[in-house]
């Protein structure tokens, strides 16, 4: 242990003598390091960032969705449907269930006129369901039923054109059509990106199906279930066969996943965006590396002096191969560290992340494995760039000093 201290305590020595040439060397260590720590944490961030948009459109891991179809093509009586997958749910003990309709067109008076706009009909559980995350206000509750005017949730887009009224003055929309009348805009969904332009607006299902006596041609409700995706693969098969029992002769239904989990090679692009670029990123590395042996072959020319007077006073083969050896393992070690921790001071704020992902909800903090990876990156890269400067140290003989 004491060799290994003083070998360890000559190599720092060295680097602090040449600290000059050592920096220099460790700038492009510091960096390939850093962009491979940054690679492996964005790739966590962009993992998430997918995860949310997944579950904006398919749901949460895991959402069974049902559907329901008579197979000569004529409307369903959804009005029974909820009835019997009310009892199946209650059966079941499902604690997230609901119902969607999109698709659909709605008239709303605007300031310059009567506008068409995308409508959707939704339950109180769409948004934990869809991690839907709202810029202002809230989503509907089961006591909005009750409401005189019922209330809706808009996007961002159709909250400009009513002139970003701010809700608590609580403003309205007044809808024309069949489910026509005024309601109350209780929430504003943000902007899913840039450009993001949609006019639309999120009704209760409920409250819209009390103005009108049914759904407008073509539209019909899609049922969800939020489960654990551990229970998943099991209630399917048993949740389709409790809401086939007992149906009219012809008439389908449809249980399947609609979550990214489900899909087939879900995790195969995050797994290729990180193998493409951590392997752009252990390529520069690798140049590094290089450029360091090289830098360190030439220094060991101008230290066979020093080397050979060392000998002479007594250091062994192995002292001398140790502190070489680590002064490139600590000067790489030190050097990736330094990239490592500006790497987690950029990342670690919200503001960067939310810059490169954006409408990134939960933004996860600074992965560890990014610090690791990078860590042992520069440790590996010290070791080798340190070996063979080493091996080349252990040939210097006494009499090389005088010569030199």
């Amino acid at each position: 242990m004491s060799g290994f201290l003083g070998a360890l305590s000559d190599a720092w020595a060295e680097i602090r003598v040449h600290k000059l040439r050592v920096l220099l060397s460790l700038i492009g260590i510091a960096v390939s390091v850093g962009a491979l720590t940054a690679v492996v944490a964005i790739s966590e961030y962009q993992r998430q960032f997918q995860t949310e948009q997944s579950d904006r459109f398919g749901g949460r891991a895991a959402t069974i969705v049902v559907n329901v179809a008579n197979d000569d093509g004529t409307p369903v009586d959804f009005d029974d449907f909820d009835e019997r997958f009310a009892r199946v749910s209650e059966r079941f003990g499902f604690s997230h269930t609901g119902r969607i309709v999109g698709g659909m067109v709605q008239g709303v008076q605007l300031p310059d006129g009567v506008t068409e706009v995308g409508a959707r009909l939704v339950d109180p559980m769409y948004p934990q369901i869809h991690r839907e995350v709202l810029l202002e206000g809230r989503w509907f509750v089961d006591s909005d039923l009750e409401a005189l005017a019922p209330p809706v949730v808009i996007t961002e887009a159709l909250w400009d054109r009513i002139g970003r009224l701010p809700l608590a003055q609580h403003p309205t929309l007044s809808l024309t059509g069949g489910a026509g009348g005024t309601y109350q805009v209780v929430g504003v969904v943000p902007r899913q990106g840039f450009g993001d332009e949609e006019l639309r607006v999120d009704l209760l299902y409920d409250a819209y199906r009390s103005r009108v006596d049914a759904l407008p041609e073509g539209a019909w409700p899609q049922y969800e279930v939020w489960v654990g995706a551990e229970q998943a693969n099991e209630i399917g098969p048993v949740l389709a066969m409790d809401l086939r029992a007992g149906l009219p002769e012809g008439q389908t239904v449809s249980v399947s996943r609609s979550d990214w989990a489900a899909q087939p090679g879900a995790l195969d692009v995050q797994a290729t965006f990180e193998m493409i670029t951590g392997g752009i990123a252990a390529l520069i590395l690798a140049l590094g590396a290089l450029s360091l042996i090289n830098i360190q072959l030439v220094a060991m020319r101008q230290r066979v002096r020093e080397i050979g007077v060392r000998r002479a006073f007594g250091a062994t083969s192995g002292r001398v191969f140790f502190s070489v050896f680590l002064e490139s393992l600590v000067a790489t070690t030190v050097a990736g560290v330094v990239g490592i921790a500006i790497v987690v001071a950029i990342l670690r704020s919200d503001w960067v992340v939310t810059s490169l992902f954006y409408g990134i909800q939960d933004v996860p903090p600074f992965p560890m494995r990014a610090a690791l990876v990078g860590l042992v990156a520069s440790v590996i890269v010290g070791a080798v760039s340190g070996f063979i400067p080493a091996l080349v140290a252990l040939r210097v003989k006494v009499i090389d000093a005088i010569r030199f």
